[in-house]
């Protein structure tokens, strides 16, 4: 029997993480009952509700990249009438994104409805590395180097090091293994970069490579597994 999170998560509703906010958050009935025990293991029998819709586990696992343009919010349920990343993807399967990107950031960004897979991606533990290429106003220097790839202070939090290759005068690229909200542009603009455009072009051994903005595929076998 799986815990409620996992169970949520292996319906392609959410990640195991999110799951649970759901069900602190009073939106879980189990058997018409609103259930906040995140201990609670899931019967054969039990009927699962999300905002008093029924859930079942999703049979056929489903990994999507998606080259993701400005002006798109990675939210599954867009409360303030902007488009959502979902609507590009024009398939006969529920997913979700896994992790964000902020609304002007482009590039790679992962969809599933696998909760384990995405658990993976996103645990602080695993470390996953994520690629971005920065394009800024001048070129960065020296110093701005050192700042970044030593960590820096965005708020109350250091970030760990990060790793910087410089492609040209006005383009660099930071790989990091956190996920803060806005991190990259924080780090930014903590040690002085202007940047005028960020885009993730890597999480692990996946490449955004050439994928069309806006368009989509499906990841191959040695991708998933790679992960």
């Amino acid at each position: 029997m799986d815990r409620i999170n996992k169970y949520i998560a292996s319906c392609g509703i959410c990640s195991r993480r999110k799951a649970e906010s759901l069900i602190l958050d009073g939106k879980v009935k189990i058997n018409d009952v609103i259930v906040k025990d995140l201990s609670y293991k899931v019967k054969d029998d039990d009927i699962i509700k999300i905002d008093d819709k029924i859930i079942t586990k999703e049979k056929e696992k489903v990994y999507i990249m998606l080259n993701k343009p400005k002006g798109y919010v990675t939210t599954s349920h867009e409360q303030f009438g902007r488009k959502s990343v979902l609507d590009l993807v024009n398939e006969n399967v529920r997913v979700y994104p896994i992790g964000r990107l902020d609304m002007y950031t482009e590039g790679l960004l992962l969809l599933t409805n696998d909760g384990e897979f995405a658990n993976m991606l996103m645990h602080p533990k695993n470390k996953i590395e994520k690629k971005y290429v920065v394009t800024n106003t001048s070129q960065i220097t020296q110093n701005q180097i050192k700042a970044l790839e030593s960590g820096v202070d965005i708020g109350g939090y250091i970030t760990k090091p990060a790793k910087i290759n410089v492609i040209d005068k006005n383009k660099f690229e930071i790989s990091i293994s956190e996920g803060k909200n806005r991190q990259i542009r924080k780090m930014c603009e903590v040690v002085g970069v202007k940047l005028t455009n960020l885009k993730r072009v890597q999480i692990g051994n996946i490449k955004l490579g050439n994928l069309e903005t806006g368009k989509y595929r499906y990841l191959t076998n040695d991708e998933i597994k790679s992960i």
